[in-house]
């Protein structure tokens, strides 16, 4: 059941969305013969804040806590509003092109910024024609700015979310970059031995059997960048610290 609930945590956040109904529902049954009366937002909140207390002892990831605490709320929210049916649907439609990958690799949609950009610049192959891959590329700002600094190096980001995917490809393509462009798709199917430089900002969970994928494909001399998170058990040989409102650090291994 453990190993299910790591390889599918839908399933742990469906179960505590569901806890957290039923006990918000126990508790209104007794309350009321007592004349406790709560507002739909109360409840609303209660949800949230119970599927994120009962996400929390499972041992999901702490974005995932934001994620149960928000969702009964925005369900308030948008009930409130009361938009025509068709907004529900293109909402929903725009979430899960965004987010539907989430629940296979456990990646949030995590962007970074333009200070982390400019760090990385000094960091980029001196050779040109080298080539360099940002592994889940989200918008692709990363790529675009890296592509525009470095007209003689080749830029290849990979995405496995449809939305972000076709964004970062218009966003390539009208910038007219020939040496930038972005592939719709699975990291884990991409051969890493034809890159010099492989930059990552994913989340714990994949960094050690991307880790392992890294060391193995390759080449020696060649640089593994990952932001923010760590290889278990494996020191960084370098760490630049980024000055940026998240604290960023980056962690640079020559392979």
């Amino acid at each position: 059941m453990t190993n299910l609930l790591a390889r599918f945590p839908l399933i742990m956040a469906l179960l505590s969305q569901t806890l957290a109904l039923l006990s918000v529902a126990v508790a209104l049954h007794f309350g009321s013969g007592l004349g406790l009366r709560v507002s739909p937002l109360g409840l609303a909140l209660g949800c949230g804040a119970l599927a994120a207390g009962f996400s929390f002892l499972a041992g999901m990831e702490r974005w995932w806590l934001l994620i149960q605490g928000l969702a009964p709320p925005a369900v308030w929210l948008l009930l409130r509003l009361q938009f025509s049916p068709w907004v529900y649907g293109m909402l929903f439609v725009a979430l899960l092109s965004t987010y539907w990958s989430v629940f296979q690799t456990r990646v949030p949609l995590y962007l970074s910024g333009p200070k982390v950009w400019q760090a990385l610049q000094p960091l980029l192959p001196e050779q040109p024609g080298s080539k360099v891959i940002d592994v889940g590329s989200g918008l692709g700002g990363l790529l675009l700015s890296l592509a525009r600094a470095r007209a003689d190096l080749q830029f290849q980001g990979i995405e496995l979310a449809p939305l972000p995917a076709l964004i970062s490809r218009w966003r390539v393509r009208r910038a007219n970059l020939a040496n930038c462009r972005i592939q719709w798709g699975s990291f884990w199917r991409v051969n890493l031995r034809d890159f010099d430089m492989v930059f990552a900002f994913l989340s714990p969970v994949p960094m050690p059997e991307l880790w392992r994928k890294a060391r193995a494909e390759m080449r020696p001399g060649t640089l593994f960048i990952s932001s923010s998170f760590k290889v278990p058990g494996q020191s960084a040989q370098r760490i630049i610290k980024v000055h940026d409102r998240r604290g960023t650090e980056l962690n640079v291994w020559s392979i």
